[in-house]
């Protein structure tokens, strides 16, 4: 009987031996140092100050969390210190906290409580916050994440399960609730609601935008959600410039309101909005991009037109290019909000649209077309030679070609092609010229000795492009002939004159010395 009640009275001891470190509680001798935790419990992450007294005087003290070394101090001349440390990630459960020094160690137990943190904690409805758990049993299944409303709550995830360190992640989108604080909180298969630290999350007035990015001048529509019912005063503000004023709420806190986007610089601005009882700070603010952008005057024209280019949205304080199909044509420089104006004559370009670029860094940044004129020049009148009519007495003459002139705003020049035949294109041009000369910007041409055109018949016709390559129609052919005889005929017939003068003048001659002789 006396070896069963010392049995019992081991096994009882055992209990308690394998209880007491599992219980959080503070080391302490009799009169020697001791350690207290602040907080004594919490979250994975929390900071927790360690503050210790009666220790020796002037020595450093480590300080360790579940075996490992946190964080080094030294004590103060009365044998005190305080030390903060970070709880790590861990599971639920009971660590020990031990301060050591030279010539004492002090234990003490913290309790990781399973928890929760949002980021970020406040918004409107609709947007997506990610909610991180910690703490809880390791590798912990069937989770549940609860947001709390006001006459309930409504599970915004499950099927969540922990790591092997008790720590778990997911994003939701915070339900239609109103305005105010809304408690988060989980649940497991192991955690119990009340077993949990939950956090808050704040909804705030709501705003949006119809469109995030943009032009100066560009319209945009905000739109409030859960300020205050008939809430007046309301204001919307860019970059803290007042764009709206005197709005007011309905009796369901919404409101609608448009403004233009104002001369600023390029990149992104802060768009939000206040009222008498509603906060810009509480509101948060929205972002706006504002692009480069240009405006051409006028969008259409001839060559030579005067183009005035305008700009905002640029980067301020910098020199911009101003480019024509890629071709620079003038620079500018932009003022302190991003803006410039200049001008430049269109150059001698094709009909149709062109595209003139304003940019910076070897970079086109905005765009705006411009339409080169497509009207045609007036066809010319021919002049001289006269239709059917004869050029020089022999072959290789190289007469000189006279037409009207023709006027256009783009300014003209002139095309001359002569052929042997009067057979042409559909275009109106010669199937087979012999000469073809153009960029002509006189009404006259004379042949070069290059060109010289043998004894014959031949067609003549001219059209008149503008510097936008228009074309107008060819003139009707006029035909001309070139020469009475063939050079080696007209040789012939000048050498006879000569000699037959000679023969004349030798006769002559002759018969004075006979007379005078006589």
């Amino acid at each position: 009987m006396r070896l069963v009640s010392r049995v019992f009275l081991l096994f009882v001891i055992s209990l308690v031996a394998i209880a007491l470190p599992a219980a959080p509680a503070q080391a302490q001798e009799c009169g020697g140092p001791i350690i207290e935790l602040s907080p004594k419990y919490g979250l994975p992450g929390t900071d927790v100050i360690v503050h210790g007294q009666d220790f020796a005087a002037g020595v450093l003290v480590d300080i360790y969390y579940d075996g490992d070394p946190m964080a080094t101090g030294r004590t103060s001349s009365n044998g005190a210190f305080t030390i903060m440390i970070t709880i790590p990630e861990d599971c639920s459960g009971h660590y020990q906290v031990l301060a050591q020094g030279k010539y004492s160690s002090v234990d003490t137990y913290f309790t990781v409580k399973p928890g929760l943190t949002v980021s970020p904690d406040n918004g409107p409805p609709g947007m997506t916050v990610t909610v991180e758990g910690n703490g809880f049993a390791s590798n912990e299944d069937g989770i549940e994440l609860l947001y709390y409303l006001a006459d309930g709550y409504q599970t915004v995830g499950s099927g969540i399960v922990a790591s092997a360190r008790g720590s778990w992640e997911m994003s939701f989108q915070v339900p239609v609730s109103p305005r105010g604080e809304h408690k988060l909180d989980a649940q497991g298969a192991i955690s119990r609601l009340y077993d949990v630290e939950g956090a808050t999350f704040q909804v705030t007035a709501g705003l949006s935008l119809d469109k995030s990015m943009g032009s100066v001048g560009d319209t945009v529509t905000m739109t409030g959600s859960r300020f205050a019912a008939g809430e007046r005063g309301i204001q919307i503000l860019f970059d803290g410039q007042v764009m709206a004023t005197d709005i007011k709420a309905n009796s369901e806190g919404e409101w609608e309101a448009s403004f233009d986007v104002p001369e600023m610089p390029t990149g992104e601005h802060t768009v939000t909005a206040e009222g008498d009882q509603t906060r810009k700070e509480d509101v948060g603010g929205l972002s706006f991009q504002i692009e480069p952008d240009i405006a051409l005057s006028p969008t259409q024209g001839h060559v030579g037109t005067n183009l005035t280019v305008t700009g905002h949205g640029f980067i301020a304080g910098e020199y911009v290019t101003i480019m024509y199909d890629g071709g620079t044509v003038e620079t500018a420089e932009t003022n302190d909000q991003g803006s410039f104006e200049t001008s430049f004559r269109a150059p001698e370009s094709q009909y149709g649209e062109h595209q003139v670029a304003a940019g910076y860094s070897g970079e086109n940044h905005a765009n705006a077309p411009f339409t080169m004129e497509s009207i045609p020049p007036g066809r010319p009148a021919l002049i001289s030679p006269s239709d059917g009519s004869r050029v020089g007495l022999i072959a290789k003459e190289t007469p000189t070609f006279e037409w009207s002139a023709v006027s256009d705003d783009s300014g003209v020049h002139y095309r001359l092609q002569i052929a042997a035949s009067d057979d042409v294109t559909a275009s109106g041009g010669f199937a087979d010229p012999l000469i073809s000369v153009s960029g002509l910007t006189e009404t006259t041409y004379t042949l070069e000795e290059t060109q010289a055109l043998s004894i014959g018949s031949y067609y003549w016709i001219v059209q008149a492009v503008d510097e936008a390559q228009n074309e107008s129609d060819w003139t009707t052919a006029r035909s001309f002939r070139v020469g009475l005889l063939p050079l080696w005929a007209f040789i012939v017939i000048i050498v006879a004159v000569v000699v037959l003068f000679a023969a004349l003048i030798r006769a002559r001659v002759r018969r004075r010395i006979y007379y005078d002789g006589w």
